[in-house]
């Protein structure tokens, strides 16, 4: 029985170090630590399978681009055959503090058109979630802009601890539950 664990982001190099790519880096540095590899095209996604601990997983980057999303990760879960308690979507949050993770077990798409895309094609809103902090625009710049700008230099050291962090939740919620999950890691705790 695997789980799916979805990480949103914009496909190719000139969007690997944004903001809104934040997800594609935790499920790349979880991948890493389980010495699993992006190694196959499936559905519109590269897709790494593999155990993390005793959990079959099915780790995912869609090839779309965010907006589109649902199109790569609805077809997976349903290859799979991915009930929606066992699929997991990491994505960037504007309106948590940057180096701040929450996790959810539901929910509408708080605006982010990565999420509209999945819970529409998937038919349901009703799975887990884990945002990542990456704060709000500076002054007046335009929200959009600034999920595609990149990371600052002095941003990447608290950003490598975020996404340790997030990564401890995502094996926490694989072997515990969602409820455990978010009672350790949406306590306030900052990386």
């Amino acid at each position: 029985m695997y789980y799916m664990i979805v990480g949103l982001g914009n496909p190719g190099p000139t969007y690997a170090a944004n903001r809104h790519n934040v997800g594609f880096r935790c499920v790349e540095r979880l991948a890493k630590t389980y010495n699993l590899s992006f190694d196959r095209r499936q559905k519109k996604a590269l897709v790494a399978k593999g155990m993390v601990g005793t959990r079959q997983v099915v780790l995912v980057k869609p090839q779309t681009f965010m907006n589109d999303s649902g199109l790569a990760v609805a077809p997976l879960a349903r290859f799979y055959r991915i009930e929606p308690a066992r699929l997991l979507v990491v994505y960037d949050d504007l309106d948590l503090p940057f180096g701040t993770i929450r996790l959810r077990p539901g929910g509408g798409s708080g605006g982010h058109r990565g999420m509209l895309s999945i819970i529409t094609q998937l038919g349901t809103q009703h799975f887990p979630r884990l945002r990542i902090g990456i704060g709000r625009p500076p002054g007046q710049m335009d929200p959009a802009a600034y999920v595609l700008q990149d990371f600052a230099a002095e941003e990447e050291l608290a950003l490598d601890r975020t996404l340790q962090l997030a990564t401890e939740a995502i094996v926490t919620w694989l072997h515990d539950g969602i409820e455990v999950a978010m009672s350790r890691y949406n306590a306030g705790r900052e990386a």
